[in-house]
């Protein structure tokens, strides 16, 4: 409504691609949600991955290798803070805050707090986040790929079925033969390689690795996930409701911006639509119960 501009085909594709890269991570994490689990590092992984391929492609590796080694690197990763949150029996939001610290640290001191350029073949750099229409990229395509894919798996495979159950009630689903912790580790490393691939697509557009990039990015996965219905206990969740509340999020940046508020608010607003959204899901949640 302030902004004539908004719905312009170049404001609505920006916006898209906005939401595509948060929306990648967010399908990862709602997924690690539905299973009773966070990953607050997702942010840090997302800078680290654009790194990993910026080095490995520089020095020479062959750029679809490079983003091979990227993926599968992001993916041990998400293993790891399983592993680490399974075996030593720690939340895992301590766990993955400390694997946030850690690899933040990581960038800063291997990038020594400044930018790296890529340097090498950029064919590849298309497929993951190549300019196709106006402000829409290739990153648009992964993300609704990957909704319909994980949308399936959830609703109509036995994988989504112990997702669910994993989170919903972890011993019925150990006594109904789930191996609750296999799930919870492959949603960690799911988690991270996805986070892992948007990172590629942001590094598509821009073409340098930063240390800090991705700051914050993990707060405003879980909250385009929270606003597309998935519970914070776990147990249930929707990947169209995490499509829907990427998109969300991007068209609040998007119209912040193109009506002139400073960009740092979007912080802001993000914090009320979080608390607001869990307020309106536990309410939900006991009028249902109630019933």
């Amino acid at each position: 409504i302030l902004s004539p501009g908004f719905l312009s085909v170049q404001s609505i594709t920006s916006m898209f691609t906005l939401a595509s890269e948060l929306g990648i991570i967010a399908i990862g994490v709602s997924l690690l949600m539905m299973s009773g689990e966070f990953d607050l590092s997702v942010g840090a992984v997302f800078a680290l991955s654009t790194l990993i391929f910026v080095r490995t492609a520089n020095a020479g590796v062959h750029p679809i290798i490079a983003f091979l080694l990227t993926l599968g690197a992001c993916a041990l990763i998400g293993f790891v803070n399983g592993f680490i949150t399974i075996r030593a029996g720690i939340p895992s939001f301590i766990s993955t805050l400390g694997a946030m610290m850690f690899w933040r640290g990581v960038l800063l001191y291997a990038t020594g707090g400044f930018p790296v350029s890529y340097e090498a073949d950029r064919r590849i750099l298309f497929f993951l986040g190549g300019r196709i229409y106006e402000m829409l990229r290739a990153t648009g395509i992964w993300f609704i790929l990957l909704t319909i894919l994980f949308n399936w798996i959830l609703k109509t495979t036995r994988y989504g079925n112990w997702v669910l159950a994993t989170g919903g009630n972890r011993e019925a689903a150990r006594a109904a033969g789930v191996n609750v912790n296999k799930v919870k580790v492959r949603n960690f490393m799911l988690c991270s390689l996805l986070a892992g691939l948007s990172g590629t697509t942001n590094l598509a557009r821009y073409l340098i690795s930063q240390p800090m990039l991705g700051s914050g990015m993990e707060l405003e996965a879980v909250a385009a996930s929270v606003i597309g219905g998935n519970l914070l206990t776990g147990g249930y969740g929707s990947i169209m409701g995490t499509f829907i509340g990427a998109l969300l999020m991007g068209m609040i940046r998007t119209g912040l911006v193109s009506i002139g508020v400073a960009p740092y608010l979007y912080t802001a607003f993000t914090g009320i639509i979080l608390v607001v959204s869990v307020v309106v899901n536990m309410t939900v949640i006991k009028r249902r119960v109630g019933r």
